[in-house]
This record gives C-alpha cells, structure tokens and sequence, in this order.
C-alpha cells in the first residue's frame, strides 16, 4: 500500500470559509487537482454555493474563484497509507498542521468539513481550537456518498450565509 500525500492549501488572508477534505483521491492525485474525479459533485456543489459556474473554468480559475469569495481549500490528512480512494482505507496517517495555518487565517469564521471522514479527524487535529470557529459538517461530495445531488446541496447551502447551527462537540 502506497503513501498518498495531500496538496498545498489554497487560503489568503480573506478566506473567511475553510473546506476540509480527508485525503485526495486517486483522480485527484493523478491529475495534482482537489475534487478532479468527474463524478465527484464539489465544483458543482460549490458553484451552487457562491453563484459562479466553476465547473466549466480551468483548475486555476476555480481556486482564484473561491478565494474571491473568501474560500479557501485544504485536508485534514497531510499523508496517510491507502489504497484506492476511500476514506475507510486510510491508514497510519499524519495530520496537516491545521493550527498552525488557522493562525494565519484571520477572517476565518466557518471550517467545513466534506464528510464524516474529515468531520472526525479534523476535529480530533484541531481540538479544543475548534470552538473558536463555527463548524459545518457537509455530506461528502465523493461519488461513493450516494445520496441524491438535491439532498447535498441543501445541506451545502448553508454555506451561503453561514447560518448553520452551532454545533457543540465533547473532547
């Protein structure tokens, strides 16, 4: 089983939202872009969100795009040992330094996670920092989270406002 590598963060001083992956997946390694499978409905999801077609723009428009509306990209898993693309074979992973790059963030507000995967993870890296920030769990963008596009991207609306519902969590 080899090790996979997360990329660098795409932020600024303006992100005010931060999306969380686990780990890319295999298209997206291949391809050094987050969100490249076909099927995988981010791009779409996050045109929704903030009103832009990012789907039909080259890679670099798309990252320009979201940091334009203050989002900003990045995985809790900085390498971990997987095979294939799902977030249950990762294994011995290492985590991002998500503190460290949350300190450079200073219009921050809403981390987000795409997924349970990163959901669980991410919070577990970041600790009791996390309550400092409003956090968003969003149902996984990934072709293997089956569930209908509508259901999804309700849920990712709510990124729109930033009107989600606290959530509080138990170290």
């Amino acid at each position: 089983m080899s090790r996979k590598r997360s990329f660098p963060h795409v932020t600024d001083a303006n992100t005010r939202i931060l999306i969380l992956g686990s780990l890319p997946g295999e298209a997206s390694l291949a391809h050094s872009q987050y969100y490249a499978h076909p099927q995988n409905k981010f791009w779409a999801l996050m045109s929704d969100v903030i009103g832009a077609d990012l789907v039909s723009l080259p890679y670099p428009q798309r990252l320009e795009t979201l940091l334009k509306n203050g989002v900003g990209l990045w995985d809790v898993v900085a390498e971990a040992r997987r095979e294939g693309s799902l977030d249950s074979n990762i294994r011995d992973h290492v985590h991002n330094d998500l503190v460290q790059l949350l300190n450079t963030l200073p219009q921050l507000r809403i981390i987000a996670f795409n997924g349970g995967t990163a959901e669980k993870l991410g919070l577990k890296a970041l600790g009791s920092i996390a309550g400092n920030y409003r956090i968003i769990r969003l149902p996984s963008s990934s072709p293997a989270f089956t569930r209908p596009y509508a259901e999804k991207k309700r849920e990712w609306e709510q990124l729109k406002t930033g009107d989600a519902a606290p959530r509080v969590f138990a170290e």
